[in-house]
């Protein structure tokens, strides 16, 4: 069994902070990846910003600059300054990860948090 928790939404006027954490836990053994997407309502899913093992990060055009996303072992963290509101999303957290050494890479998503950005 594979857990993330996520935390950090919530409500943030235009131009405020806020920042997302979301903790991989359970039959781990390594994670490839961590990204954190979002959906807007009545939007597709995006993604917003991804961080490889190797440290490498890849970010959205309409959030570069402004988020930034790290991880720390098994936790990636999403830091959302200059927030706009269309920034107003669900937030989700997606893992890739492997079970055993060299075992398939398997995608795993978080139950997303909100978070929401006033005008």
């Amino acid at each position: 069994q594979v857990q993330l928790v996520e935390s950090g939404g919530g409500l943030v006027q235009a131009g405020g902070s806020l920042s997302l954490s979301c903790a991989a836990s359970g039959s781990i053994f390594s994670i490839d990846a961590m990204a954190w997407y979002r959906q807007a309502p009545g939007k597709q899913r995006e993604l917003v910003a991804s961080i490889t093992s190797g440290g490498s990060t890849n970010y959205a055009d309409s959030v570069k600059a402004r988020f930034s996303i790290s991880r720390v072992k098994n936790t990636v963290y999403l830091q959302m300054n200059s927030l706009k509101p269309e920034d107003t999303a669900v937030y989700y957290c997606k893992i890739i990860f492997r079970l055993v050494r060299d075992g398939v890479p398997i995608d795993y998503w978080g139950q997303g948090t909100r978070v929401t950005v006033s005008s």
